[in-house]
């Protein structure tokens, strides 16, 4: 599909986008912003790469990070492109699912997204609220409707380096899972001046004693791929034995995912999509890997996609906490400004960071079957708040869940 075959503007012809002028001169917006629609890729691949560098953009709508995961999971590839004239606006990279009862246009790879923004220029600054609204709702509806019944945005901020995001813009319902940061400040010291630097160094000796006693550790940050695969493969082999343990489903047991990470390790971005750091044992465990992370990094951004331990050793010697504590120290001297620990609420998480950043899910319908899907996802989205703000409840959806593993493990020894 080209510009050609879908577009606003009654003067578009053929390839070109008639002139715009400035987006805040009047006129109706239809006829400023044009909307096309793309299913290849490499098309819009130079527009792409030129909106990848901005920091306002997420890693996880990259050109690179989407085609490793259409590589590896045969998507349908619905890409947005918004213009202003001939100066691109936004691209908006959705994959089409499929269910028994209505197609879905999502950002691609969100199910293992922790931050989803779309990709937008510097020129969006210069459009009216007004004006972006009804391009993101109007005009890429007449487009995508004859494809989807309904456009999921997951995981967007409502607020994005300090200032409103272009998406925030649509209604939205706030996601039951926030995500959490820590800004690094130049030094370690610094850094954790902000969150109790006692504590936390007293707790890396701690676990520093502990792996001294069984003949210390190395941390290690893999340089070559295949190092990096062979970490990759024991956080597969680590998370499995966590999820069965809480009675989780394993969210990574898929093919389709696994080869994805794979895949972010050998795609040969100037900065590496996935970087995988590790604890390491020496002496008599030597070459036993007690913690894994994964790591993507834009700009002073760094994201930690991943975490996994091994409780069969040392548990005590909190072997994730002194990767953290590694890293952390590592990207301080590298002048990163930022460290992710992604979405979910955990202990750990709030230990270490900061700042919390509330995510919305933004739910458009664009037929009555995308009505009545919308309304069960803004549902499913209250009832998981609701469960997650009454930890009874919540506590006994869990030992449900490990009774439903336990029974399913001990059906599949039959």
């Amino acid at each position: 599909m080209t510009s050609s075959d879908f577009t606003l503007s009654p003067e578009t012809t053929a390839g070109r986008y008639h002139s715009a002028g400035s987006l805040a001169n009047g006129g109706r917006a239809a006829d400023r912003i044009t909307i096309s629609v793309h299913a290849d890729m490499a098309e819009l691949e130079a527009e792409w790469r030129a909106l990848d560098e901005s920091s306002g953009n997420s890693l996880h709508q990259s050109f690179d990070w989407c085609a490793a995961w259409t590589k590896t999971h045969g998507s349908e590839l619905l890409i947005v492109r918004g213009a202003a004239g001939r100066e691109p606006l936004f691209l908006l990279p959705f994959e089409i699912g499929r269910s028994r009862f209505f197609r879905a246009a999502r950002l691609i790879g969100s199910e293992h997204s922790n931050l989803n923004t779309g990709l937008f220029g510097a020129g969006i600054d210069n459009a009216a609220a007004a004006e972006l609204t009804a391009a993101l709702t109007g005009g890429i509806g007449r487009q995508l409707g004859r494809f989807a019944d309904v456009i999921v945005f997951d995981r967007t901020p409502l607020i994005w380096r300090g200032a409103p995001h272009p998406l925030a813009a649509l209604a939205g319902i706030e996601n039951p899972n926030a995500s959490f940061q820590l800004p690094l400040l130049g030094t370690m010291e610094r850094t954790l001046a902000q969150i109790n630097a006692k504590r936390r160094r007293k707790k890396m000796r701690i676990s520093e004693r502990c792996l001294a006693e069984i003949g210390g550790y190395d941390y290690v940050i893999a340089r070559e791929a295949q190092e990096a695969h062979a970490l990759l493969e024991t956080f597969f082999r680590q998370k499995a034995a966590r999820f069965e343990t809480l009675g989780l489903p394993d969210a990574f047991r898929g093919a389709e995912t696994r080869a994805f990470f794979h895949a972010l390790i050998d795609a040969g971005a100037p900065e590496p999509l996935l970087e995988l750091n590790a604890i390491r044992l020496k002496g008599d465990h030597a070459g036993r890997i007690l913690a894994v992370a994964g790591l993507s990094r834009k700009g002073g951004h760094v994201i930690c996609q991943f975490g996994s331990i091994d409780e069969e050793i040392a548990p005590g010697a909190s072997p994730g906490e002194l990767l953290f504590y590694r890293m952390i120290e590592r990207l301080c001297a590298e002048g990163v400004a930022l460290f992710d620990f992604g979405i979910g609420d955990q202990p750990y998480k709030r230990s270490w960071c900061t700042l919390e950043t509330p995510l919305r899910d933004i739910v458009l319908p664009l037929t009555f079957r995308g009505r009545l899907a919308g309304g069960g996802f803004r549902a499913i989205a209250w009832a998981k708040r609701l469960v997650k703000a009454n930890e009874t409840l919540y506590a006994f959806i869990q030992s449900q869940r490990q009774r439903r593993q336990r029974s399913a493990a001990s059906a599949d020894e039959r």
